[in-house]
């Protein structure tokens, strides 16, 4: 009894398996062939337009953050001067602020990752 429910079980499931694999061919055979169509000028030159942009927020972008790497060092130096010559914790804590504060517009001055163009 158990192995002709296992032969009907398997019998089953290839035929499902088989029926799967029909209607998985016949959507693919079925699917829209997207063929490219060439860019009017007018497109070309927005898209090579769009493309400048983006490479040179980019670029803005990887000034920025070199600009932040050096500003942070700084404060970060400061920030370690001033802890290592503070002689009252109120002192401490004004320097810990202060390089928080640095850092928060550091933060702030650097712009946002630009959105590449995409090809219309």
């Amino acid at each position: 009894m158990k192995a002709l429910t296992r032969s009907i079980a398997a019998a089953s499931m290839a035929g499902i398996f088989v029926l799967a694999g029909v209607s998985g061919a016949s959507a693919d055979a079925t699917a829209p062939v997207v063929k490219k169509v060439a860019l009017t000028p007018e497109q070309k030159a927005a898209f090579q337009a769009a493309k400048a942009a983006f490479q040179a927020a980019r670029t803005a972008r990887h000034a920025a953050f070199e600009t932040a790497k050096s500003t942070f060092a700084n404060a970060k130096t400061a920030r370690d001067a001033a802890i290592a010559a503070a002689t009252t914790k109120d002192a401490r804590i004004a320097a810990r602020t202060t390089f928080k504060s640095v850092v928060t517009s550091m933060k702030a001055s650097i712009p946002v990752k630009p959105v590449p163009p995409v090809r219309p």
